[in-house]
């Protein structure tokens, strides 16, 4: 028995000569070869040092097997043909340690998964321990592809087995539980993602997966668009494309714009940004499509409006002046002339006041499109301004040319518009510049057609009038006059004349009407009808307002009591600031009674019917202001304005009075005036009284009030102080 167990741990070629050294030393063998025996012997010794020599040899190889796998990172182990253990090493220990206390040479792996299973090591187990143990035998002993398992510490390990020869089988296992993580957080971004994202195999280019921002946008429900040729996505012409678009790329590939397709057929222009990757074990392309159509709409429009005017679609003041540029590029190089028309609509204001901003757009537009109609294609039309227009001629080759374009213009504005059901009549007013001579620079050109436009508007509107050297002059002379009065309104070197209102039936002063002066430094007196316009236009309107209501009320507080003091009040005032919180500030600031302030509007703020022109109006009476109409009957509907705001006087303009001793039509105008008063009960006052005939003559009509030179100029403060005391003045002959 002792010697079996030795012959086993000995090769194959150390067992031979074993054998034959015990033969010689049985007892038959002694008796026939004794004298062969000491050699024999010398030979066993041979062999038994070559056994154990091989012993050694297989002792230091085992171990260099154990220590060789020991180093590898993955989990080792080695199973014979009936699925017991006979070596592993310490990674395999490592990741079933909490079964490694049951690994033993010869113990049986299925008797280890039991025992794991009812320890709860295996959680994939529970409910259906004996088919998961099963299933598991059966995977080792017949290994085909890798799969995971996961254990009940949350790891998941990979398992990949193959079977040996002699029918054993060699097991690896690999701690997959980062990976395992990554993956789900990629799951989680990649379906989650509000970002349209898809996956496109690298061979054969059908689409893998798609979230479901990418199945929503592009129209596709459920998983109706994988498997489906990435094509679909993709219009006809760049299908020959396709192995470009997705071919393999290092890294992260941006700022591709492509033209995707919608299941409805829609076309949408999507930024992409694209990955290699390996999905599921199959090289793909990680595609992201960023929609950017309404971006690249927004980009081209606001490319579009960089040039043109969003309202009417005209050519813009950049644009403009870049086909200026260009005209006068083509007049340097081919000769000839060029011409820069400059539009101004007029009236534009009383449309948009009266009927609205919205309305005005509309007039804007139609305006826009007969301007457009009546030039020829080489002349561009451009919208410069509010309610100004310009037009760029090229290759003029007469002055006439230019002539007979304006008066076309002219007419075809002047053609009444039907704007929300109403028709509107404006009129237009054209200064030209012809290029070369009227301007060699664009911006000068522009200007001198500006200037020109300026000088029609002063001289009566509804024409045209080509630039002339002296208009700049006097447009210099303008700016200088609007900077000399800014500054004389900022340092109060203006001042209020006083020109007194006189009862007709007595003779008596019951007011005076405040009129501002302006002693220039260089000039002298400017009139008012020459600086008032400046203000306006200027913007200087409110201050200058403001200053005379203030002046007015704080003089007027030291005269006697029942003499009022008449402030006329601008329509741009109204539309420019509150008017009834500075009549109140004015009042309040300088004590006078309300009841001796009378605010004198004109006929064209009735041209603003709005409700909040109205409503200013019933606030100024609320504060016991009187409300005069001045300039009555110079307007186009001055009596359907007399029931429709609270006025408490009506003013007669002078064009009335002026030689009505000897005009019967004039009498006739005036007497239907002062009935009309009379009959609503409002005070009549007539303007520019210069003869005692026009004084006769307008006390017999019945007229209540008057002023005018007959009584008094205007006067200053200190100038009107002994009249107001006299309180009843000599009229006065004018000759």
């Amino acid at each position: 028995m002792k010697r079996r167990k030795f012959e086993k741990r000995l090769s194959p070629a150390g067992r031979r000569p074993l054998r034959a050294a015990l033969k010689v030393l049985s007892g038959d063998a002694a008796t026939r070869h004794g004298a062969d025996a000491a050699a024999q012997i010398s030979e066993l010794e041979q062999a038994l040092g070559v056994a154990r020599t091989a012993v050694e040899a297989a002792r230091t190889a085992n171990a260099r097997l154990r220590e060789a796998i020991d180093i590898l990172p993955q989990g080792i182990v080695f199973l014979d043909s009936a699925g017991r253990y006979v070596l592993w090493n310490e990674q395999y220990a490592k990741i079933y340690h909490r079964s490694a206390d049951l690994f033993k040479e010869g113990a049986r792996l299925a008797d280890t998964l039991r025992i794991g299973v009812l320890r709860g090591d295996y959680p994939e187990a529970k409910g259906r321990e004996d088919e998961w143990i099963a299933e598991r035998l059966r995977k080792m002993m017949t290994p085909g592809e890798r799969h995971e398992q996961w254990l009940s510490d949350g790891r998941c390990i990979l398992i990949e087995e193959r079977r040996t020869n002699d029918g054993g089988v060699i097991g690896l296992r690999v701690d997959i539980t980062e990976l395992k993580e990554r993956e789900a957080s990629f799951r989680l971004l990649f379906e989650a993602n509000p970002v349209p994202m898809y996956v496109v195999a690298a061979s054969g280019k059908t689409i893998l997966s798609a979230n479901a921002a990418a199945r929503n946008h592009y129209g596709y429900p459920g998983t109706e668009l994988i498997g489906c040729p990435v094509g679909c996505l993709h219009l006809e012409a760049d299908h020959d494309r396709i192995g470009d678009l997705y071919g393999p790329a290092p890294g992260i590939l941006a700022d591709h714009v492509w033209a995707h397709l919608k299941r409805d057929g829609s076309v949408i222009e999507v930024a992409i940004f694209q990955q290699a990757i390996v999905h599921e074990r199959t090289p793909a392309v990680l595609v992201a499509a960023v929609d950017i159509t309404e971006r690249r709409r927004a980009e081209a429009q606001v490319a579009y409006l960089a040039h043109h005017d969003s309202l009417t679609g005209l050519a813009n003041r950049t644009a403009h002046l870049a086909h200026a540029e260009e005209m006068l590029d083509a007049v340097k190089v081919k000769g000839g002339l060029g011409a820069s028309l400059c539009i101004g609509l007029d009236n534009f204001k009383s449309v948009n006041e009266t009927m609205g901003p919205v309305a005005g757009d509309l007039l804007l537009q139609a305006v826009a499109r007969r301007i457009e109609k009546t030039l020829r294609s080489e002349a561009k039309a451009g919208r410069v301004g509010g309610d100004e227009f310009g037009v760029i001629m090229q290759g003029v080759s007469d002055p006439e040319e230019v002539s007979t374009v304006a008066q076309r213009l002219l007419d075809v504005i002047a053609v009444p518009f039907k704007i929300q059901g109403q028709q509107v009549s404006v009129g237009a007013s054209i200064g030209i510049a012809v290029a070369p001579g009227d301007g060699e620079e664009a911006g000068k050109l522009l200007k001198n057609a500006n200037l020109a436009l300026s000088q029609v508007k002063l001289r009566g509107k509804g024409a045209f009038r080509y630039f002339e050297p002296e208009m700049n002059a006097r447009a210099q002379e303008r700016r200088r006059l609007e900077q000399d009065l800014r500054a004389a309104i900022e340092v109060g070197a203006l001042d209020v004349y006083y020109q007194p209102l006189v009862s007709l039936a007595n003779g008596r002063i019951v007011g005076a009407e405040a009129l501002v002066r302006w002693a220039h430094h260089e000039r002298g007196f400017v009139s008012p009808a020459e600086f008032i316009p400046i203000a306006e236009e200027a913007g200087l309107i409110w201050a200058l307002g403001d200053f005379v209501l203030r002046r007015a009320c704080r003089d007027a507080a030291s005269w006697p009591p029942e003499v009022r003091v008449a402030v006329n009040l601008s329509p741009l005032q109204f539309r420019c600031g509150n008017v009834q919180g500075m009549v109140r500030d004015a009042l309040e600031s300088t004590g006078l009674a309300p009841g001796r302030l009378e605010l004198e509007i004109t006929e064209s703020l009735f041209l603003d019917r709005t409700n909040q022109v109205l409503d200013t109006l019933a606030e100024l009476r609320q504060l016991g202001t009187r409300i005069a109409m001045d300039d009555f009957g110079t307007g186009y509907s001055s009596l359907g304005y007399l029931c429709s705001f609270p006025f408490d006087k009506i003013k007669i303009d002078r064009s009335f009075v002026q030689g009505i001793a000897s005009n019967v039509e004039k009498q006739a105008v005036v007497r239907a005036i002062v009935g009309l008063g009379e009959t609503l009960g409002k005070t009549t006052t007539a303007e520019g009284i210069e003869t005692d005939e026009e004084l006769a003559c307008l006390r017999a009509i019945g007229c209540e009030q008057g002023q005018g030179f007959l009584f008094s100029a205007a006067r200053p403060q200190e100038a009107l102080l002994p009249f107001l005391v006299k309180r009843k003045p000599k009229p006065k002959r004018v000759a």
